[in-house]
């Protein structure tokens, strides 16, 4: 029975680790040792591709690109970004992000989270109006050329943006910047045609090319949205997949607010609609020659009604940023954007996850330092599970004093298993052990790793987190390779193998795996003894691969887990003593 429990305990082990690496993420040699934190350039759709997106309910709207001119640029410059935009159509399309950059490297290029249609990676806003089916009104498109009444936007300079389409209306966007990534809209129709006017307002985001995701199964990448308090994630295949003509639409949902965009790894691009507005949502996908477009993006359920002689405005707002979680969670209080840290996946235990979150993200606060944070929050764990180990290390304790026992037991019954299972267990059930309990601090610490090695892969506030030496990004493998002498020589052994990568962290956690087995009761099968010595070079390797914030919280666990061990046993032994003493001292 004790053979078969271990080929089982074998296997699942053996499953784990080969859904490790199914499952989550995994980077290439050359991009764990560049640490970059961007995607694979691939060739931009051709000059003339439509850009227009039919959103849900409405006919298609063909919108060529635009011919780059670099003199309709309106400059960005905002606390956190800068970058410009295309008056050319007024789009949203030039943008980097000045508190993050590409690596670690020094001189590394800051994020760019819009490109324009030109670039290598599209991606850009657009905000407009749409007619009604059959509707005559000349609306702006990507050929109007806007004016502006200001020749930058800052956070304390907001910008109108102005075009007559002659017929007597004009065309307005109130642009304005927070101190971060937020940027409020304000559209706005001045209807001076004497005849009544019908239009749909409309935001979206637009990607003409298909990035490499990189978070396999742990994280979202791709377009996602919230309406209705419902989050919708979907891929980039579904959407290539299932968008039908004419509208080209994959997905649709109408609601009321919300918010919609495209999301990577670490930075977010969305539309959010005014929350009491009927809207919308959908996700698009428009083929051409080139890589195609994506299309996320709101439309107003009515038509705004424009009386002669009037104005009407529509508001929203687009976010282009980083997905801080704090910053998220402070719009979703101020602009009641519902669930707006969703955007950061979080995933189904999301009531673990967060909470463990920040727990880490106040102790970098107050130590200055996501590792010694990491190894301060795995005291606090200790600390919460320390009645739990206790009980495991005291059955761990009374197995080891009963091995001779169980070893005659084996010996006495080797041709009988069903008898020497039957005499294991009454001796187990006299001397008070159960061989089980000692699994249950390893079961319940199983969720804390989890959510622990989520947060480190998801959230980019442990994104290029230094540590102390060589590592300086904890979210990142160690680069550091026992195969070349830790760079002694001059070469790189993963072009032979991606396994032929192991740093020091993971070899000391390694180390620590093999000692802390050492204070363990030795299994009696030979079989089971070289399984268990195998298993601190299989775990070697394989954590050789995770991020180094993972493997030190590994390691500090394994060190306070043994320092724990010790000193209950310490306990232990002096509590036999006493035990012993009570007879000797009470005879007469």
């Amino acid at each position: 029975m004790d053979t078969k429990r271990f080929i089982v305990a074998t296997l699942l082990s053996a499953l784990v680790l080969v859904g490790f690496e199914y499952f989550m993420p995994k980077q290439s040699h050359q991009e764990v040792a560049q640490q970059a934190g961007q995607t694979d350039r691939q060739t931009p759709p051709a000059n003339g591709a439509r850009s227009g997106a039919p959103l849900a309910g409405l006919s298609s709207q063909p919108v060529s690109v635009p011919a780059p001119q670099a003199e309709t640029r309106l400059p960005i410059d905002a606390p956190k970004v800068s970058g410009s935009i295309d008056l050319l159509g007024a789009r949203l399309d030039d943008m980097v992000l000045r508190d993050y950059h590409e690596t670690v490297q020094k001189g590394s290029p800051q994020v760019r989270i819009l490109e324009t249609a030109h670039d290598p990676q599209p991606n850009y806003v657009e905000i407009g109006w749409m007619n009604l089916p059959g509707g005559q009104v000349r609306v702006p498109d990507a050929q109007t050329v806007w004016s502006s009444d200001s020749p930058k936007l800052t956070a304390d300079h907001p910008v109108t943006l102005s075009w007559d389409n002659g017929q007597g209306v004009i065309f307005r966007i109130v642009v304005s910047i927070d101190a971060h990534y937020m940027f409020a809209i304000d559209q706005q129709v001045s209807n001076q045609s004497g005849q009544p006017l019908s239009l749909y307002p409309y935001a979206r985001v637009d990607r003409a090319y298909t990035p490499t995701e990189t978070g396999g199964y742990l994280v979202h990448e791709g377009p996602i949205s919230v309406i209705d308090g419902r989050l919708d994630e979907s891929s980039y295949k579904t959407l290539r997949t299932g968008a039908t003509p004419p509208a080209n639409t994959a997905w649709s949902k109408a609601g009321q607010g919300g918010w919609a965009g495209i999301t990577d790894k670490y930075w977010l691009t969305a539309v959010i609609p005014q929350q009491d507005t009927a809207v919308t949502g959908s996700y698009g996908y428009q083929a051409n020659s080139g890589a195609g477009i994506y299309q996320v993006g709101f439309i107003a359920q009515a038509a705004t009604v424009v009386a002669p002689g009037a104005t009407a405005s529509t508001s929203s707002h687009v976010f282009a940023g980083a997905k801080e979680v704090d910053l998220l969670e402070r719009y979703e209080a101020s602009l009641h954007i519902p669930d707006f840290w969703k955007a950061v996946d979080f995933g189904w235990f999301a009531f673990l996850t967060r909470p463990i979150f920040y727990v880490l993200d106040w102790l970098n606060t107050l130590l200055g330092n996501f590792g010694l944070a990491l190894m301060a929050f795995t005291l606090l764990v200790k600390a919460l599970f320390f009645p739990l180990a206790t009980r495991q290390f005291r059955s761990m304790g009374k197995m080891r004093q009963l091995q001779p026992k169980v070893k005659a037991l084996r010996e006495r019954y080797k041709d009988d298993q069903m008898a020497m299972n039957q005499q294991m267990m009454a001796l187990y059930k006299a001397e008070g052990v159960n061989p089980a309990s000692g699994c249950l601090p390893m079961v319940v610490q199983i969720p804390v790793f989890w959510c622990l090695y989520k947060d480190l892969y998801i959230t980019i506030e442990m994104r290029h987190a230094p540590f102390f030496g060589w590592i300086h990004d904890l979210s990142a493998p160690d680069l550091t390779n026992l195969f070349n002498l830790f760079g002694l020589i001059p070469w790189d052994p993963t072009v032979l193998s991606p396994f032929l990568q192991l740093g020091i962290w993971p070899i000391l956690f390694g180390a620590t795996m093999y000692v802390q087995q050492k204070l363990n009761p030795a299994a009696m099968d030979p079989a089971q003894q070289r399984m268990f010595q195998l298993m601190p070079v299989l775990f070697t390797f394989f954590m050789a691969r995770q991020p180094s914030g993972l493997v030190i919280y590994y390691c500090w666990n394994n060190l306070l887990t043994m320092a724990q061990q010790l000193l209950i046993q310490h306990r232990m032994k002096g509590d036999i003593e006493k035990t012993a003493a009570i007879p000797a001292t009470g005879r007469k």
